[in-house]
């Protein structure tokens, strides 16, 4: 339930850079504060280079507009991703801030989102991610923008070099590690608690909330942790490889004398995943997880029924030979294994093989896995969900509960031309609830929810989040325990 509206902040506000106005939100209890640097801009010396801190400016900035979105390659047009062109540049690490608080000493849990788009798409400033329900139901709301792709992630022998850490590669994870300690040091000026700091994120988001509890670097900058539909328990880039990799590119001064446009071009088919480094990761995730190291927070995590159908499409001739051929050259010796789990024995059979085989390996092993490790090593609670409603409108058949369907339920935005019904609208106001009281307390639960219990191994209960909110057990328990045994092979 929204909280009651009423007159929000007075501007101008003062943050550690200066003073800055925002604008009125769509109700006159919320302000919102645009494009705030948390960050210098990342270019000529500072392209792959450790974030530095923003300059101050004087008099008072206008926090009323977005900034450009970080460089990267649109979603083709028929994507069910695509989204209108924004301004791109490479001076992109900016944060916005939604906030219902009525002063600055209110001191409201914070959430801090983490926009997905496989680290090289994606922005803050995407309208599925507008904060303004969540702000009205009592949390500050922060979404930001990091480099991506060769501009967040390259590795090079050269920059090892410069290093004072001796790594390289992982600039977006350090760019989302600046931005959570701008909000540490200035978001009680939006009424936000610095101790009660969500992170939470969607697919490339999730990975990036997966990594920051892993890393040493993020400890103590945030005490609760969400993560959709992402997780980064398999094999990791080492630094050495990462590097040789990133050395096919040329010399760094080279590089850097590149216009963004070039290096877009030249990196087009090339893939530059988060590496081991030694600093921000001392080793895999898993290994992390595995040994206790972890950041010790509350966790809530989960994944949806149909990842795979707009992530993995099945061919329009596909056929189950091709399907049964593709699970002998993944799995060798255990194809037969493998086969009985997810059946071929006609090509309409395979294409849901297809597809439920896809959604466990990417998606739901990584997030049970995930909390199972944590309740493992770690003294935090967590909690598993699944989400299987169907959004309703002419695409449903072909889609299902899509990669990052649950997104507008979250966030309680049910806009645009889906013909949403009462259904989505009560599912959509349960879970941002949850995420809210989850954000407030480190536990989901709340008044008139049902009620959510703690993850247990041995219990293995999950929330469905779908026409009805229930308790299951055991969700796809052989497949995701062959997969464990996969892992550890």
């Amino acid at each position: 339930m929204c909280l009651p509206s009423a007159l929000a902040l007075t501007d101008p506000i003062r943050i550690s850079t200066g003073l800055i106005s925002g604008v009125q939100g769509a109700d006159a209890g919320t302000r919102v504060y645009k494009a705030i640097p948390y960050a210098a801009a990342p270019t000529g010396q500072l392209r792959w280079a450790a974030p530095k801190p923003a300059l101050a400016w004087a008099g008072t900035r206008k926090a009323d507009q977005f900034s450009p979105v970080c460089e990267q390659a649109p979603y083709p047009a028929a994507s069910i991703y695509y989204s209108d062109p924004a301004p791109m540049s490479e001076d992109c690490l900016y944060l916005n801030v939604w906030t219902a608080a009525k002063s600055s000493t209110e001191r409201r849990p914070v959430m801090l989102w983490i926009h997905g788009g496989a680290l090289t798409r994606g922005a803050g400033s995407t309208p599925a991610y507008d904060g303004e329900a969540l702000a009205g139901k009592g949390v500050v709301l922060v979404t930001i923008n990091y480099r991506l792709g060769i501009f967040g992630f390259l590795a090079h022998p050269e920059l090892t070099k410069e290093s004072d850490r001796k790594a390289s590669g992982n600039y977006a994870i350090l760019d989302q590690i600046a931005a959570l300690e701008w909000v540490q040091k200035n978001i009680q000026a939006f009424g936000g608690d610095p101790k009660r700091i969500t992170i939470f994120g969607e697919s490339a988001g999730s990975w990036s909330v997966n990594y920051l509890m892993a890393t040493p670097l993020a400890r103590g900058l945030f005490q609760r942790a969400i993560g959709e539909s992402g997780g980064a328990f398999g094999t990791m880039r080492t630094l050495a490889e990462a590097e040789e990799i990133g050395a096919k590119f040329g010399t760094i001064q080279a590089l850097r004398e590149k216009s963004a446009e070039d290096l877009m071009k030249a990196s087009a088919t090339a893939s530059f995943p988060p590496n081991v480094d030694g600093w921000l990761l001392p080793t895999d995730v898993r290994t992390i997880f595995a040994q206790g190291k972890q950041n010790d927070v509350a966790l809530l995590a989960g994944s949806n029924a149909d990842e795979g159908k707009s992530l993995s499409p099945w061919p329009a001739n596909g056929k189950a030979q091709d399907y049964i051929d593709q699970i002998h050259r993944l799995f060798g010796a255990k194809a037969d294994e493998v086969l009985k789990l997810y059946p071929a024995a006609t090509d309409e059979q395979a294409k849901e093989s297809h597809f439920a085989s896809y959604r466990d390996l990417s998606f739901a092993w990584q997030m049970r896995t995930w909390v199972r490790l944590q309740t493992k090593t770690g003294s935090s609670e967590a909690y598993l969900y699944y989400f299987n409603r169907v959004p309703p409108g002419p695409q449903s058949n072909r889609y299902g509960a899509y990669h990052a369907a649950e997104i507008a339920y979250v966030f309680n935005n049910l806009t645009g031309k889906r013909p949403w019904e009462e259904t989505d609208r009560k599912l959509s106001d349960a879970m941002s609830s949850y995420w809210v009281n989850f954000a407030a307390e480190g536990d989901p639960n709340g008044k008139g929810l049902p009620t959510w219990p703690a993850y247990k191994s041995d219990e293995d209960a999950a929330i469905e989040f779908g026409d009805t909110i229930q308790t299951v057990h055991g969700m796809r328990a052989a497949a995701l325990d062959f997969f464990d045994r996969w892992a550890d092979r």
